[in-house]
């Protein structure tokens, strides 16, 4: 057989491999030093006042051949939250809103990727924030195509969802506090 047969007769078996390795699943853990969740809130009417969640904890799978197969699941340390001034840190700690001694942890558990171009898609899932689970969808926007980056390639995204903190038993100032809370959850995954 001629060096150019070979080639040929070995071509059907190469793209074999390429398409097994699409659907084999891709396990992630989160890059916890590149991933950081913002919390947005009107004040006021005026302005707004924004808290963060350094402390981050998660693992994602996705199958390149079946985004609807896609899971992630993420947990954040209510107990590390940041505010920009020591009163509104207090406040959100305490009973009316996060109630962190009670409450230390907020979780997303996200079941299936439905992609609307190469880099954007949603993840719909549920959300667990002050003891109250709630149906909840992520708009995400990814770094590279997820569905094609391969078993060795970091993916970063950024999720971002509106939720009324009032579903959550965060009823307190409302006068003052806006209900609509704008989320921002720019992350890293790494292949594990």
């Amino acid at each position: 057989m001629t060096t150019l047969l070979k080639r040929l007769f070995l071509l059907p078996v190469f793209a074999a491999l390429l398409a097994a390795n699409s659907s084999a699943p891709v396990r992630y853990t989160l890059d916890e030093s590149n991933s950081l969740l913002s919390a947005k809130v009107p004040f006021f009417g005026l302005s707004s006042k924004t808290a963060t969640f350094p402390k981050v904890r998660g693992t994602a799978t996705i199958v390149g051949s079946d985004p609807s197969k896609a899971e992630i699941d993420v947990t954040w340390d209510a107990t590390a939250i940041t505010a920009p001034d020591s009163v509104t840190l207090g406040r959100l700690k305490g009973e009316k809103f996060f109630w962190v001694e009670q409450y230390p942890r907020i979780r997303f558990k996200g079941q299936g990727l439905a992609m609307t171009s190469a880099t954007k898609g949603t993840i719909t899932g549920q959300l667990t924030a002050r003891g109250v689970t709630r149906d909840q969808s992520l708009s995400v926007t990814f770094d590279q195509d997820p569905l094609k980056a391969g078993a060795n390639a970091p993916i970063t995204f950024t999720a971002k969802t509106k939720i009324d903190r009032r579903q959550f038993g965060m009823k307190s100032f409302q006068l003052v506090v806006g209900n609509k809370v704008d989320i921002t959850f720019d992350a890293r995954i790494v292949p594990q």
